[in-house]
């Protein structure tokens, strides 16, 4: 059984804001303003990336404007308060993905990073686009019927033999109807829906 593997490719931005490690605080966040995004990739040479600059790397110059760290984990922190360039201010190296990862790849990475957008890079490192939360999301705004014909197809149809089961999406809620025999199936039938881009969940009703 094998179910679509929408990749990062799929989603990203193609069209990607960035910086050189010249850039301004200032500019930093006039950027940030009109393409309304929490952080820019930092590039050198012909495109390829060595930070990234974020709106927490931005925020100790308003955190420590009149106040000294007064705990030790805000030293490292607070040495960007007086940065005023990008190779100043960036976090690197910075933390990328590639456009041939899985969106659950690339999930993995945001959450275990604690990033909201990662820039996506080619095998040498240069800068393909930008993939944010909100992109990785995309998939459930698949319709159900185009999910419904790719559990059709690439599940029930592919299994040993063939499983004839009534189903019905809504909402991205997958529910199976009838009877089976194997029960041993169960499970396997579950995992293979859940990985169909796009499902929210999995009903089970069978007899």
């Amino acid at each position: 059984m094998t179910a679509s593997r929408y990749t990062v490719s799929d989603v990203m931005t193609h069209t990607a804001v960035a910086i050189g490690r010249e850039a301004s605080y200032k500019e930093i966040v006039e950027l940030m303003h009109q393409w309304k995004v929490s952080a820019v990739p930092v590039l050198e040479g012909e495109g390829r990336v060595v930070g990234v600059v974020s709106e927490a790397d931005l925020l100790p110059k308003e955190e420590f404007r009149q106040d000294e760290p007064k705990l030790p984990d805000q030293l490292e922190e607070a040495s960007k308060a007086d940065a005023v360039l990008a190779e100043e201010l960036m976090s690197s190296p910075a933390v990328t993905v590639h456009p041939d990862a899985t969106l659950a790849e690339a999930a993995r990475i945001m959450a275990r990073k604690r990033v909201k957008r990662l820039p996506v890079v080619n095998s040498l490192g240069m800068l393909e686009g930008v993939v944010s939360r909100s992109d990785l999301l995309k998939v459930f705004l698949r319709p159900d019927e185009e999910i419904g014909d790719e559990i059709r197809s690439a599940v029930l149809a592919e299994l040993v033999p063939p499983v004839e089961l009534e189903f019905s999406v809504l909402d991205g809620v997958v529910t199976l109807r009838g009877p089976l025999q194997n029960r041993s199936l169960v499970p396997l039938l579950a995992r293979a829906i859940r990985a169909v881009e796009g499902v929210v969940d999995v009903r089970m009703e069978l007899v």
